[in-house]
């Protein structure tokens, strides 16, 4: 990582670091322009359409293993109408994180600076999207899929005492995942049009969300002391592997039908599946690695994650 600062202000790898007023004032601009109530835009009282996957199929764990292909069609589908529904669960459970990581952010800021606004903004965002993401689950008419007991009190703690750069890391680890999973669904024809307009609204805020967190990070890894860059290397790859393993709750082959551990088995051993994961976190682990996150320590348990190729 190359740091340095001029006159012109910090400098890493990337580049000059933008004005963080400037930043926030844009991406303000930007919710103002492109905001979305889902309780408005969405009809959640159109029947779902006979035939149409509630996730593209490329993208269900099991899509190309010896047990998918023994699957029946109406298996596959309900499959995939569960993952959607865990998938929306992770959501909740990491935005409820992620509102709170960033109220700590702000809590020493200015209170009238653009830059504390647009968090603000940006909690109200996910506020919304957590209640979607809540109806979605109602609606596909599943229970909610949450993550195993240890990693939500692993959460727990992670919220509490995470460091600003730990923090917008982690931040991206959940964002940008699934931001490319969605971007992949919301085009498709073959998948319900409620989950399409969900994962249109998702893609389109989050962008916002995923602006703001890099140029944060970035000018977080410039002015942190050595041990909290450090910490932060070790802290994502930890992330990471959580997230691996968190991605879709196992529970979702039990309520097919399938046995539970030679689902497990198939998808860990599944080549489609592994670059499906490195391709959601190629953007990311790309950038992470310019800014010298990816290093030591941090890159090797990103490496055992699966997340990095």
């Amino acid at each position: 990582m190359t740091t340095a600062t001029d006159a012109k202000g910090l400098r890493d790898a990337l580049g000059p670091l933008r004005d963080r007023e400037q930043v926030a004032e844009r991406l303000l601009e930007s919710s103002a322009r492109h905001s979305f109530d889902p309780d408005r835009e969405l009809d959640w009282d159109a029947p779902f359409e006979e035939g149409k996957w509630f996730w593209p199929p490329e993208l269900v764990s099991l899509y190309g293993t010896p047990l998918w292909r023994r699957m029946s069609q109406e298996q596959r589908m309900d499959l995939a109408r569960r993952e959607a529904a865990s998938l929306a669960s992770l959501g909740v459970w990491f935005e409820i994180i992620l509102i709170q990581l960033l109220v700590r952010h702000i809590y020493d800021k200015p209170m009238d600076s653009s830059h504390v606004r647009y968090a603000l903004t940006e909690i109200e965002d996910e506020c919304r999207h957590s209640k979607m993401f809540t109806r979605f689950i109602s609606r596909a008419g599943v229970r909610p899929y949450p993550v195993p007991r240890f990693h939500h009190n692993l959460a727990r703690v992670l919220k509490t005492v995470s460091t600003t750069p730990g923090s917008f890391t982690a931040t991206l680890l959940g964002e940008e995942v699934l931001d490319w999973m969605q971007r992949l669904t919301f085009p498709d024809e073959r998948v319900q049009p409620l989950v399409r307009g969900i994962t249109r609204i998702h893609v389109v805020e989050e962008a916002r969300h995923v602006r703001y967190a890099r140029e944060e990070l970035r000018r977080q890894m410039v002015s942190c002391p050595r041990w909290e860059a450090e910490l932060t290397r070790i802290s994502s790859g930890q992330a990471a592997r959580v997230m691996s393993v968190s991605f879709v709750n196992p529970r979702v082959y039990t309520d097919v039908g399938l046995d539970r551990r030679e689902a497990v088995a198939q998808v860990r051993a599944s080549g489609h599946r592994r670059e499906v994961m490195q391709a959601g976190a190629r953007r990311l682990t790309e950038f992470l690695d310019e800014i010298g996150v990816l290093r030591g320590a941090g890159r090797r348990l990103w490496r055992s994650s699966g997340l990095l190729a």
